[in-house]
């Protein structure tokens, strides 16, 4: 809720103007909760301690590291922030993105006693009512939040990590099949053949989306529109003709 609130306060005005430069609607921010971790670093800390929580409890939950002089510090400060909810619809971490090109250009709540992101995806607590026995499997928040805006809420991602044996299995509990809309790049697609090992093993069955001059959802919905990204995961291809057009365009068949 502070991060949400500072987002639409003045000061919250250089997350706003990102988002608004990513196409995404107030509704949108408020669905996902977005928000906006102040420039200060002490901005959380101060709020959380005059709601009567310790420092000790701030560090533990890691919205606050602790500085060489002992005193806690904001654990994320200039970045957008993106909420990671639970099944049940309790915050247990966040992901934090900077706007400039300043490294790491993500920041995520580090395992703690109620998050570990082995376990976690996200956006599942908004697909598993929408997944009808298939979800769309993404790279990032923002191509959550894109595809989902188009109209397809059964879509989820898995939170800075490739797929782990324990997210596929998470997922297997809602889905028969995955369709995989990871990056187009050499490591979306080192990615992609570490996800289609793991839900196989749990009994999911995979499909590959291919996508055409975009390298990820995101871009290729702003580019060519919901109803082309319909096309594409209407004729997302089977396991066995993904890695034979994999073989194909590393050889040269003549």
């Amino acid at each position: 809720r502070f991060f949400h609130a500072s987002l639409l306060k003045p000061e919250g005005r250089p997350g706003l103007d990102y988002f608004a430069r990513r196409r995404l609607p107030m509704h949108m921010i408020r669905h996902f909760g977005l928000g906006w971790a102040p420039e200060s670093r002490f901005a959380l800390v101060n709020h959380l301690r005059a709601k009567g929580y310790s420092e000790s409890e701030m560090i533990q939950a890691n919205v606050a590291v602790q500085t060489r002089s002992g005193r806690a510090m904001d654990r994320f400060h200039a970045r957008v922030m993106f909420p990671i909810i639970d099944l049940r619809g309790n915050v247990i971490g966040f992901g934090g993105r900077v706007l400039d090109d300043s490294k790491p250009k993500y920041v995520n709540t580090s395992d703690t006693l109620v998050y570990s992101k082995r376990h976690a995806v996200f956006a599942l607590n908004f697909a598993k009512d929408h997944c009808a026995q298939s979800l769309i499997l993404c790279e990032g928040y923002m191509d959550v939040i894109a595809v989902n805006q188009a109209g397809f809420e059964n879509v989820v991602a898995t939170l800075g990590t490739a797929l782990t044996p324990e997210q596929a299995r998470l997922i297997a509990g809602y889905a028969k099949e995955v369709i995989i809309a990871y990056d187009s790049d050499g490591a979306g697609r080192k990615a992609t053949d570490r996800a289609v090992g793991l839900l196989e093993e749990a009994g999911v069955s995979a499909k590959i989306l291919q996508m055409r001059g975009a390298k990820d959802p995101d871009e290729y919905i702003k580019k060519f529109g919901a109803q082309r990204f319909k096309l594409l995961l209407d004729g997302a291809g089977n396991v066995t003709a993904y890695r034979l057009g994999d073989i194909r365009s590393r050889y040269d068949l003549e």
